[in-house]
């Protein structure tokens, strides 16, 4: 499903040259939890964003479903994103402007679907937030509001779901809920899933686990 072949990222500040990324190679098989675990800083967030086409190697190539993104232009991830990739963030990255529904079907309006709703439902009852789809970010709490952020990641069956700390941003039992909530709607829904995360009681309900370091892999294992 995804392979990377010596994927390098390196950042220019100033003097200084920051190697956030270095000489990773890595293969995701398709229905596989992969869990990139490290400390802050290691580089398990800036190799979820080259997975995902939002920042872009120095080096290396990253392949999905066997094509090469080397030469791909940002129209060329744009597409890749709405049709393959859904993607889970700390933060949420909900709109707040728009209704927990209205966020939910942001993602089929962008591929010109004119008929969301159905869809758009049957994910709000998945995550079982059906009964709040018209609340605003502001009138959700924050596990519900990541109940959106995954309802929104996968409403256009993606074939291969991003997580970026998931967890990070709420406490231990939301947490839990939330990584058994992705877990259980992508082998319902046959997804590959890539999370990022610092937590080893997250990485543990991973597949495989992938220790980041320094920007390089430290180790990996096959969970039990």
């Amino acid at each position: 499903m995804v392979r990377l072949e010596g994927v390098s990222k390196v950042y220019q500040r100033g003097a200084s040259i920051i190697r956030a990324v270095q000489g990773v190679s890595l293969e995701v098989a398709k229905g596989e939890l992969l869990a990139i675990m490290g400390p802050s800083g290691s580089g398990k967030s800036t190799l979820l964003n080259l997975i995902g086409g939002l920042d872009r190697p120095t080096q290396g190539d990253v392949v999905i479903d066997g094509h090469s993104t080397r030469g791909f232009a940002e129209a060329d991830w744009t597409q890749l994103r709405r049709e393959r990739i859904g993607v889970v963030f700390q933060f949420f990255n909900l709109l707040p402007g728009l209704t927990a529904r209205e966020n939910v079907a942001l993602p089929l309006l962008l591929r010109g679907e004119a008929d969301p709703e159905k869809r758009v439902e049957e994910c709000l009852a998945a995550v079982g937030l059906a009964n709040r789809g018209e609340h605003r970010p502001s009138e959700l709490s924050g596990g519900e509001q990541q109940r959106v952020a995954v309802a929104r990641a996968l409403v256009h069956q993606p074939a291969l779901l991003l997580a970026d700390e998931p967890t990070g941003n709420l406490d231990s039992k939301v947490g839990r809920e939330i990584i058994h909530l992705i877990k259980t709607l992508a082998r319902q829904g046959g997804q590959t899933v890539i999370l990022a995360t610092h937590s080893r009681s997250v990485a543990e309900e991973a597949d495989r686990i992938v220790l980041m370091r320094d920007g390089s892999v430290d180790g990996e294992g096959v969970r039990a």
